[in-house]
């Protein structure tokens, strides 16, 4: 009896033994890989708050967080579908492939991991028969512009002046540069300027950049790939924006995820108080680039580990104020601004990942100045009152004698971001900008998209009054409308396309994009009617002479 109990006790150790063997066997790589240098997002739920416990002071202390603000019930976003994680799944590799590749996934690094599914995406999106390579070889959009003089460039550069950093006005420019760094302590030719720079120096009377500019592409890598140097809530505007500075002195502002991909905006939520969106501001740079007006600065997608990216690298102390966590584990910050800046609607990660948009910088004012103007179609921005174009509808005729619109381009541009707007579902359309340098003899800057794309189960057809009241556009425009209502260049398969290539994709949901071509046939529909009632020469102005006789579209009537 004595020898079966010490063999039980004996069994009974060696299972225990073997049990501790295995979870140490378990843990060793993530101990290593713990105290191994980690990148900027590979903190854990239970890490940061641990961490951040330490550094909380008492009340009242300069640099501790306030006690109340981990109270207070928070609204958190992220707990919704298509959260701020990124969208790739790894539920998609199959089921015999699953271990081994998650093994993989997991001995990379943050920003490898980034890449790894960036470059997955890629792949995905490249397809026999790309759409969107035809629609870019189509003569509407392989003309020429006309022959650029100093006049016609925003800056005149001359490839033999070499870049002094220390002009700049960033005080950084000349501090020492780490490991991976531009350390721009020399001097730099125009060749090898950032890429930024290089997008600056590229800005014409016609266009923000060319069709097939390789520079674009390799700005948007930089945007998502550059480490960010510091951070600081943006002065004005009714949300909150951020100023990311990277590593190569390139700045570019940031809209983090207010929104799910799947929510619209609220029916009793004026245009003046929805939400900004930063997937809207993502697709809106890629309609731009499908429409042909390249008005749009370029725009990417990023996903941003809030503590290092953000709280630890910003010099802003009321933003630095607002970090917290919240009762689900998360990392959460509001900072500064007119609307939605408060713990209850404060942006929360998932533990510490956002979603947001980078859009990059058009050259500082004391370089290249712009002008701001008031958009004639301006709404009325109250809870009551109505604008004067909504009452008038003779309120065109007023417009077309008023300098800048009583000659040259600027109407007719004002009709090309009518239909942009309408295509999104923007109402929030009060200003634009253009180049003080080009006078009034130039393209309009399409800033500020985050209202878009916020309904796709409604068309606002007080959009399209600009173009109903003046019955004008032109022809490349309305040849371009036509070519995407085809089948064979349907506007939201392009779109779908375009934006793959992004690193957060999906970045709109497929009723969004449905709803473009609906509003699409609308567009054409008012142009119609308009043609119908004033006829066809009175109303398409003829911007392509005898290049758009080939270009391949239905004949007009």
């Amino acid at each position: 009896m004595i020898l079966f109990r010490k063999f039980r006790v004996l069994i009974l150790m060696v299972f225990l033994i073997a049990c501790s063997m295995h979870i140490m066997i378990d843990l060793l790589p993530k101990l290593e890989r713990r105290s191994s240098s980690a990148c900027s997002c590979s903190h854990t739920p239970s890490e940061e708050p641990q961490n951040w416990a330490k550094h909380r002071a008492k009340p009242g202390s300069e640099s501790g967080w306030p006690n109340k603000h981990t109270l207070r019930i928070l609204q958190d976003f992220s707990n919704e579908p298509n959260s701020n994680l990124s969208s790739h799944s790894l539920e998609k590799i199959t089921v015999g492939e699953r271990p081994e590749a998650l093994k993989r996934f997991e001995q990379l690094t943050g920003d490898e991991k980034r890449h790894a599914t960036r470059d997955s995406t890629l792949k995905n999106a490249v397809v026999k028969g790309s759409r969107l390579s035809a629609l870019f070889d189509h003569p509407l959009y392989t003309r020429p512009l006309p022959t650029l003089n100093d006049e016609d460039t925003l800056f005149n550069v001359n490839t033999d002046i070499r870049f002094d950093p220390k002009a700049a006005e960033n005080p950084e420019w000349n501090g020492e540069g780490k490991d991976g760094d531009y350390a721009p302590t020399g001097e730099m030719s125009s060749d090898s300027y950032p890429n930024w720079l290089r997008f600056h120096i590229g800005i014409n009377r016609y266009e923000l950049y060319s069709r097939h500019n390789p520079v674009i592409d390799a700005m948007l890598k930089d945007l998502v790939s550059q480490r960010i140097t510091s951070v600081a809530m943006k002065s004005g505007g009714t949300q909150l924006k951020l100023i990311m500075t990277f590593q190569n002195y390139g700045q570019a502002l940031f809209k983090p995820m207010k929104q799910t991909r799947e929510q619209e905006t609220p029916p009793d939520f004026f245009y003046f108080s929805d939400f900004e969106r930063h997937n809207a501001e993502i697709a809106a740079y890629h309609l731009d680039r499908i429409l042909d007006f390249r008005r749009v600065p370029p725009v990417t997608g990023r996903l941003v580990n809030m503590t290092k990216e953000i709280r630890d690298v910003t010099r802003d102390k009321k933003l630095w104020r607002t970090f917290f966590i919240s009762p689900a584990n998360n990392i959460c910050f509001y900072g500064e601004c007119s609307y939605y800046c408060s713990t209850e609607h404060a942006l929360c990660g998932k533990p510490d990942q956002i979603e947001g948009s980078l859009a990059a910088f058009l050259p500082d004012l004391a370089l290249a100045k712009r002008r701001t103007w008031r958009n004639p179609w301006r709404r009325s921005y109250h809870k009551r009152k109505k604008a004067e174009w909504e009452v008038d509808p003779d309120y065109c005729e007023e417009v077309k004698q008023t300098p800048p619109y009583d000659s040259g381009t600027r109407l007719l541009d004002i009709m090309d971001m009518t239909i942009f707007d309408f295509l999104m579902g923007n109402m929030d359309r009060h200003h634009y900008e253009t180049f003080e340098k080009f006078g009034n003899e130039t393209f309009i800057i399409h800033l500020d998209n985050g209202r878009g794309f916020g309904k796709h189960s409604h068309d606002e057809l007080s959009i399209l009054v600009p173009l109903s009241q003046c019955c004008r556009m032109k022809k490349s425009t309305h040849l371009r409308l036509q070519l995407l209502a085809k089948e064979e260049f349907k506007l939201s398969v392009l779109m779908e396309e375009s934006l793959q290539t992004d690193t957060l994709t999906p970045i709109l949901i497929k009723p969004h994009l449905e709803a473009m071509d609906r509003r699409l046939r609308l567009v054409l529909q008012v142009l119609t009617d308009c043609i119908e009632k004033e006829g066809y020469s009175n109303v398409v102005e003829d911007d392509l002479g005898t290049e758009g006789l080939n270009t391949g579209t239905v004949p007009q009537r």
